[in-house]
């Protein structure tokens, strides 16, 4: 193989597929753009936060090198083919890829190599859009047997315009039965490129009768913040949950003014599930709080065109008082966001630990469509923290899962202070200022979830022509902001699903956890009733307002406030003291 190829220098988002523990299963995350954001000649070096590109020489193998690997890999699939006890499964790419792969994964959990498939769904993560027919649907039992539900569909979509709506079953794809397959089995056979037309077959929720239609695949938008509003009192929530794309920085600048001109005074950004992106775009959000000349990143790798600087360039940045709300999913670049803020004490931390993932890797684009992520340099926070978790002992399963607690590197000697004099831990992602975990559901509230939709979509049966969904859901052009007494679920209400629910006999469900899970039910009753009315974006809002994480994060707004006021200070004296240090490292 010769590898003769584009270079592209990003901070990536890097987990393996995995099951969400999410019960709506968002197209968004199963169907992915498929062509490609951005052309790069061979041998050119594009640094995703820098204006320009410059060549790069990359080193060359001798060609007896070349040849001696090729014939080696040669040698072995050869033999294979010849000696393997089932010829059936043998598959010359496969083994290649597998070769290549294993290969990078001795290096490090974040090198890796896609096939030209994988390599256009990693491109296009950092687009604001995907192709496909644009709705969410999830997967639910009922007598045994699970199907597949369409939960909401967006804005001028094929999806929408086909009139699917909250409750339908999908029944078919391409002629191919649905039944019994997973949410994301069926999400992987409505897949196709656009133009392309995918064959459904789907029961009504409204009336029961089957029908077939034929969405035309398309461009779906997928904006990196789906939903910012006034959440409480005038405090802003910018919801910046689905990664750092091309259109990131826009979107967060037009969040901001919106929400200044609703009246905010203080702000959170929801952070929690944010796995990465472009770099350039998230120093551009980190910059927005931070007054010029401040630090935001250092690189550090091999060469010196893989060391470099990000320093803010803004000089009337944002003062409002601001907290950050992070989980063990907010990874890459978004911790470089978190980082910063943290490490210049401008906002509060709130939430779980993050990921921990320091590593930057060139994305290097090769002849046949594929591709290759090699690491090439570590990123420091401004107080020089490597916040990248060792992986040197564990598996790549455990390192992604965090199924097993990895060492952190550097912690026994390393720390650092903030200007306040705040003492930072580098090695192990993020530690929250403000710990708090998240709410986890339970097996008995997991069982109620089916129960709660079949409810909800029997209400609603013969109304479907009235709802909003069918309409302007998810239209983010047309915001909605729920208030506490929209779609209120009082007593009556929840009296009617106990009675409907007992008479369905689902398992695991009976009077006595009923009566016990009240308070999440009628959460979980109005959360549904905002899908089938709003849509998902929308709905999320009901979720988010008994949000305990955010509960913490709007209380430690008054405690960001004095902590950014006082960092300005010690800046101030250390300025006219003529001492131009900002941090301090041991």
């Amino acid at each position: 193989m010769k590898f003769v190829c584009a270079v592209l220098s990003i901070v990536l988002s890097f987990f393996p597929s995995a099951i969400s523990a999410q019960r709506s299963v968002s197209l968004p995350n199963l169907e992915l753009i498929r062509t490609e954001p951005f052309i790069l000649e061979p041998g050119i070096s594009f640094a995703a936060s820098s204006s320009g590109t410059t060549a790069v020489q990359l080193p060359q193998r001798s060609t007896s090198d070349r040849i001696r690997i090729e014939q080696n890999i040669r040698e072995a699939e050869s033999i294979i083919a010849a000696r393997y006890i089932d010829p059936k499964k043998i598959d010359g790419p496969t083994l290649t890829k597998s070769a290549i792969v294993s290969m990078l994964h001795t290096l490090d959990p974040h090198s890796n190599f896609f096939d030209s498939a994988e390599w256009r769904d990693l491109l296009n993560e950092q687009k604001s859009g995907y192709e496909g027919i644009g709705m969410s649907f999830s997967g639910y039992s009922a007598n045994g047997v699970v199907d597949t539900y369409v939960i909401s569909t967006f804005d001028s979509t094929p999806a929408r315009r086909a009139g699917l709506r909250f409750g339908d079953k999908i029944v078919s794809v391409n002629g191919a039965p649905t039944a019994g397959k997973s949410a994301e089995a069926v999400g992987e056979m409505i897949r196709g490129s656009v133009g392309s037309t995918v064959r459904l077959q789907v029961e009504r929720s409204s009336t029961g009768r089957i029908e077939n239609i034929e969405p035309r695949r398309g461009i779906v938008p997928q904006p990196s913040i789906p939903d910012y509003y006034i959440i409480r009192d005038n405090v802003g929530y910018i919801d910046l949950s689905e990664g750092f794309n091309y259109t990131t920085n826009a979107e967060f600048t037009k969040a901001l003014q919106e929400l200044h001109r609703s009246g905010m005074t203080s702000l959170i950004i929801d952070l929690r599930g944010n796995g990465g992106g472009i770099v350039d775009q998230a120093i551009k959000v980190a910059e927005k709080f931070l007054p010029a000349g401040s630090l935001i990143l250092s690189e550090r790798g091999r060469t010196s065109a893989d060391s470099r600087e990000w320093r803010s360039n803004n000089p009337t940045p944002e003062t409002l008082p601001l907290v950050v709300l992070v989980d063990e999913n907010t990874a890459s670049a978004s911790e470089i966001v978190a980082g910063a803020l943290q490490d210049s004490d401008r906002a509060l931390i709130v939430g779980s630990k993050t990921f921990g993932k320091g590593l930057v890797q060139s994305v290097i684009d090769l002849p046949d469509r594929s591709g290759m992520t090699l690491t090439a340099a570590r990123y420091y926070t401004p107080t020089g923290r490597s916040i990248q978790r060792d992986y040197s002992e564990i598996g790549r399963y455990e390192y992604f899962s965090h199924q097993k607690q990895a060492e952190a590197i550097g912690r026994p000697i390393f720390e650092s202070h903030t200007i306040t004099n705040r003492t930072l831990l580098g090695g192990d992602g993020i530690a929250p200022d403000e710990p708090v975990e998240a709410d986890v559901l339970t097996q008995t509230q997991a069982d109620l979830l089916a129960p709660i939709f079949f409810f909800v979509r029997d209400r609603i049966a013969g109304q479907a022509d009235s709802q909003i969904n069918n309409r302007k859901a998810d239209d983010t052009s047309k915001r909605t902001r729920l208030t506490r007494s929209d779609l209120e679920v009082d007593d009556e209400l929840f009296g009617k699903f106990a009675k409907w629910t007992m008479g369905q006999n689902f398992p695991g469900v009976n009077s006595e956890i009923l009566d016990r899970e009240m308070s999440f039910i009628k959460l979980q009753l109005r959360y549904e009733l905002a899908l089938s009315e709003y849509g998902s974006v929308t709905a999320s809002q009901v979720l988010k307002d008994a949000d305990r994480v955010v509960e913490t994060g709007i209380s430690a707004l008054p405690k960001a406030e004095s902590l950014a006021r006082l960092a300005d200070r010690k800046r101030k004296e250390r300025s006219s003291s003529g001492n131009g240090a900002i941090f301090g490292i041991r």
